[in-house]
């Protein structure tokens, strides 16, 4: 059993855990998931590690309320635990060797592109950051940004916090100001991720996504998050999450995952109807 010795509120939908997991806070790389099942019965699902201690021997996730299992995982409280908690998977971000980069982190997307960020400025690389949400209510990360870059540009769609505009807005007028980029890391919602692409295209810069398609297994054995990158099947859960952007069919990976989107709903209010009934 993997207890939570953690647990923050970050916004209205989004909440931080710190789960005591040694063995995996002590492989554990920015860019790889776990997965896990909150008990005996539930499904399988994937989270980005978003940091880990290797000290304390915890391993945070950070995860958006949206369908049924998150809905089970955020009632859980501090000194409850989870059923099963596997990891790490997938591949780690590519790090190594770049000098200055630009990290584009939209919405509860930033989780991820977090880690990466605090990884690149721990080597000595020039972390540009760029954080974009739809209001100031749903800012996470702000400070651990601030301290994960050189310089950080928080974008929201209002205009409520930050600056007005969209994560594109602020990379253009970056890169129209004369900055250069060994690379954009770009981690958000699937469209973001798409226009992120289709502008660093623009100016040859090599960027890179994290794709997070429906996962059951994390082996590539169920094939559920396949993905077309370079005209070829790749699966998320091995060959990823993180591949080159300029090479991922988005609009492929759009429609596959808006198919799931009425049976998430569905289920997410089935548990919270199940929940009330408990009460």
């Amino acid at each position: 059993m993997y207890r939570i010795v953690n647990k923050k509120v970050l916004n209205s939908t989004v909440t931080k855990m710190d789960i005591h997991a040694p063995l995996i806070a002590k492989k554990a790389e920015p860019g790889q998931f776990i997965i896990l099942r909150v008990d005996e019965e539930g499904e399988r699902i994937p989270l980005t590690i978003a940091d880990y201690d290797r000290d304390k021997g915890t391993v945070t996730i950070i995860f958006q309320v949206v369908g049924a299992t998150t809905e089970k995982l955020n009632r859980l409280n501090e000194g409850d635990s989870l059923h099963d908690f596997v990891g790490p998977l997938g591949k780690a971000a590519e790090t190594d060797g770049l000098k200055k980069v630009a990290v584009v982190g939209g919405g509860v997307g930033c989780a991820i592109a977090y880690p990466v960020a605090k990884k690149l400025h721990s080597l000595g690389c020039e972390v540009h950051a760029i954080a974009g949400f739809r209001n100031k209510d749903l800012v996470i990360l702000e400070d651990e940004f601030k301290q994960a870059s050189s310089k950080l540009f928080l974008m929201t769609d209002d205009g409520s916090y930050g600056e007005k505009g969209l994560v594109t807005d602020a990379l253009k007028s970056l890169l129209d100001s004369g900055e250069t980029y060994d690379r954009v890391i770009a981690i958000g919602p699937l469209v973001m991720m798409k226009y992120v692409c289709k502008l660093t295209k623009e100016y040859g810069i090599k960027t890179l996504v994290s794709m997070n398609p429906v996962m059951i297994d994390g082996t590539g054995m169920c094939g559920g998050c396949r993905l077309t990158v370079g005209g070829r099947t790749k699966f998320a859960c091995v060959d990823g999450p993180e591949f080159d952007g300029h090479e991922v069919d988005f609009d492929e990976a759009i429609a596959r995952s808006a198919s799931y989107k009425s049976f998430e709903k569905n289920a997410h209010e089935e548990a919270c109807r199940l929940h009330q009934e408990v009460e």
